[in-house]
């Protein structure tokens, strides 16, 4: 099957929809030909030369990272800066690169799902959720054709809740009107009045899937003009947000926490580095891919230890009281979630998919700290 670089941008963009990005994001098609044929995609973390060459070198035609590479805005693409280099190469190799950071960090499941499950953690939630705008559609329907215009609401994304889809109610009345002059009734003729039993029927829809669910029961409908009703619901706290909050399978130590993300994370010369008492008792874990001390509040309120990246001096020294700190290189916590990705990329088409194991956080050696003797102030 033939498969073009719009097709696999079209799938990227179901699983980490462009809207759900920070505003101050970058994310989408960098550069590439939505006509190009698509093959094969390396996946990696960030978009930097050597990645890059990598991907040449490989004979892939798509790039897919977590960071962008233009995260502000630039007036030129000349190959005289690592950024513009990274231009030319992708271009001279006919590799595109597609971007997906916050947009992912949000998706349910992204990346904070993927780090979550390296530490086995169960029952997860957001750990700064995601209000989520939601309507809810009325549609009157002839009762013979109730079925076969719910699966098309839900063929395009009405009536999910929660685990369940196809989540609908429906009671039946008498539907009644008179078709003027021009029209072209399914039923009834011009002139006349006429009666139908009919099937109220009621699904909830995401606020940004109404377009696509008014037009398939539109479609579906047998009535040249249907009557419905949307309605606009409350916002609530969806499965979509930053972090991830999860129980661990048995209690633990934040010693023995620290250990086991040096173990189950990708290793870097970072490493991995824990605050707290390391004899403090671990149940609950809040997990953050990338830089996370912007939700310490929220850790601390909700879980015992908090795993994250690039924790800074002061925010880590005001840390909720009781929260166990780990703290692990930005790119190690962010690497589980290719894998996650190239799964799904995969399963929605027939391109293979390659994770990139190339190390690229920037601190390449380490020097363990050494204890001396300190005179005691004056």
């Amino acid at each position: 099957m033939t498969v073009r670089l719009s097709d696999v941008v079209g799938v990227l963009e179901e699983l980490y929809p462009p809207a759900w990005a920070q505003s101050w994001d970058a994310v989408g098609l960098v550069c590439g030909d939505p006509d190009a044929l698509v093959r094969r995609v390396l996946l990696a973390v960030d978009p930097v030369e050597p990645v890059v060459r990598d991907a040449v070198e490989g004979g892939f035609d798509l790039l897919l990272t977590h960071h962008p590479l233009y995260l502000r805005g630039t007036t030129t693409v000349a190959a005289t800066s690592p950024k513009g280099r990274v231009v030319h190469a992708l271009v001279r190799g006919s590799c595109a690169l597609h971007v997906a950071h916050t947009n992912a960090d949000a998706a349910d499941p992204g990346v904070s799902d993927a780090l979550a499950e390296r530490f086995a953690l169960r029952d997860l939630r957001p750990l700064q959720p995601v209000p989520e705008a939601a309507d809810k559609l009325v549609v009157f329907v002839p009762v013979p054709h109730v079925e076969r215009v719910l699966d098309a609401a839900a063929a395009a994304g009405a009536g999910e809740i929660g685990q369940y889809e196809r989540c609908a109610w429906s009671t039946t009345g008498t539907g009644t009107f008179r078709p003027r002059v021009g029209a072209s009734p399914h039923t009834g003729e011009v002139g006349r009045v006429e009666r139908v039993d009919e099937a109220r029927l009621e699904v909830v829809l995401p606020r940004s899937r109404r377009a696509q669910v008014l037009r398939a029961v539109r479609a579906a409908h047998p009535y040249e003009e249907p009557a419905y009703d949307v309605l606009e619901l409350a916002a609530q706290a969806g499965p979509r947000g930053l972090g991830r909050v999860g129980e661990l399978p048995a209690p633990t130590s934040l010693r023995e926490l620290t250990e086991t993300a040096a173990r189950v994370l990708p290793a870097t010369a970072w490493g991995v580095r824990s605050a707290g008492d390391p004899d403090q008792v671990v149940r609950t874990v809040a997990v953050c891919g990338g830089s996370g001390d912007s939700l310490l509040g929220e850790a601390g309120r909700a879980a015992d230890a908090y795993v994250t990246a690039d924790l800074r001096h002061h925010p880590a020294s005001e840390a909720p009281e009781g929260l166990g700190l780990v703290d692990a290189a930005h790119w190690a916590t962010e690497h589980p979630w290719l894998a996650d990705a190239a799964r799904r990329l995969s399963a929605a088409t027939t391109v293979e998919t390659v994770v990139h194991e190339r190390v690229t956080d920037p601190w390449t050696h380490a020097v363990p700290g050494h204890r001396t003797a300190r005179s005691s102030p004056a």
